[in-house]
């Protein structure tokens, strides 16, 4: 694996945990950060060592968001541009580069929802602003008892970044989403978990331990083209305007399948035994990705 500055990545048994590695900043977010997190979840989609991955914090936090003590705009934002809508629709450089006007949360959202690799969150301590919004991208979030969580952008005059407006409502309802971002109230594991935001919540010594037990039944003996086929239609499908949208996918991602990792798997239920993939989710059926948005 690369070696990273504000990453620590650790591979054992297909599953890379990843740790945000600022501990005496309580993990705050920096624009390194931003670039480690694009190029890793970029990266590790042609690293077929890797079946999962597991996303905690270093130390007693997970992120405690934005470093505010960084010189300049702390956002790491170009304050001399002035970008309009049609910038944003047709001028936007690709998210593994800075251009001073892109959300530097959004670049590392983006990568997440365009991984093939499923992702678990293991919230170990703190979680704020973007230590918040990175995770609404991945698949499943578990819980510390000592995780504190806060959507808390409306007390710094700015507002949700990280595509939390299309990944956050989706997630707890558009209520729930509303009245966490609007009174920007730090909250605990159990109400992360009442309102929807938690898989479940562990006590600190188990945490890690659930995450992997969890990776483990997402991988083992999983077709890694099929898991990253099936992440990537229930997070874009469910978007769709119509199920016909979702129709045109499945068939195809079904078809492709069957006559690929399919014939092993159905060869190995018949024969009662494990089934041998030899799909792998650096190469991907032709029509994928199906979209680009």
């Amino acid at each position: 694996m690369k070696t990273y500055s504000t990453l620590k990545c650790d591979l054992e048994d297909r599953i890379l945990t990843v740790r945000l590695h600022r501990p005496e900043q309580l993990n705050a977010f920096t624009g390194e950060m931003a670039d480690e997190l694009v190029n890793l979840f970029t990266e590790v989609n042609e690293n077929d060592d890797v079946g999962a991955l597991i996303v905690t914090g270093e130390g007693r936090a997970f992120c405690a968001g934005m470093d505010l003590s960084v010189e300049g705009n702390v956002f790491d934002l170009d304050e001399s541009k002035t970008p309009d809508m049609d910038y944003m629709r047709e001028g936007l450089g690709p998210i593994t580069g800075n251009d001073g006007v892109r959300d530097s949360g959004g670049r590392v959202t983006l990568s997440i929802y365009n991984c093939r690799k499923p992702v678990i969150a293991a919230i170990n301590g703190p979680a704020v602003g973007i230590g918040a919004t990175m995770t609404l991208a991945m698949d499943i979030r578990l819980a510390s008892e000592k995780a504190r969580v806060g959507f808390v952008f409306g007390k710094l005059g700015i507002v949700p970044e990280a595509c939390s407006s299309w990944f956050l409502p989706r997630l707890v309802g558009v209520q729930q989403a509303l009245e966490w971002v609007l009174s920007a109230d730090i909250f605990d594991a159990a109400e992360g978990l009442r309102g929807g935001l938690f898989r479940s919540v562990h006590a600190p010594e188990d945490l890690l331990n659930e995450a992997r037990a969890l990776a483990r039944k997402f991988i083992e003996n999983r077709s890694p083209v099929a898991v990253a086929l099936a992440r990537q239609m229930l997070w874009r499908n469910a978007a769709q305007d119509h199920p016909i949208e979702a129709h045109r996918v499945d068939s195809l991602a079904m078809f492709y399948t069957s006559i690929g990792d399919g014939k092993e798997g159905v060869a190995a239920f018949l024969e009662k035994r494990a089934p041998d993939f030899a799909g792998k989710a650096s190469h991907m059926p032709d029509f994928f990705p199906w979209s680009s948005k």
